[in-house]
């Protein structure tokens, strides 16, 4: 049990027990469809790399893997990253999300 906890990775669960794997086609919502946009920016100006992106995912933590659905573990690692790297900081960030919420709301009201 031990030597499995410090070998495998969050999303490392090759023959490991697990419940049935439901699959479901879905046209991606738009904010996923911006996501996935942000990862290729991000990798083509070099701010953030695969790799990064997947070291960030995993560290995360399996019981967060497990509770976030896939496009939202990506943008918790990009603000992670760009966090440490200082390119971002928490209140900017939550500037920004306050901004675009009231833009949505200005435009549904």
């Amino acid at each position: 049990m031990t030597a499995d906890f410090v070998s495998r990775l969050p999303n490392d669960i090759g023959g490991a027990e697990a419940g049935s794997i439901v699959q479901v086609d879905h046209v991606l919502e738009p904010w996923e469809k911006r996501c996935h946009a942000l990862a290729d920016v991000l990798d083509f100006k070099k701010i953030i790399n695969t790799e990064e992106k997947r070291k960030g995912v995993e560290a995360l933590g399996a019981d967060l893997i497990g509770k976030l659905p896939y496009y939202e573990r990506w943008i918790v690692t990009f603000a992670n990253i760009l966090f440490t790297k200082g390119l971002l900081t928490p209140t900017e960030l939550a500037e920004k999300m306050a901004e675009v919420e009231a833009r949505f709301a200005a435009e549904a009201g």
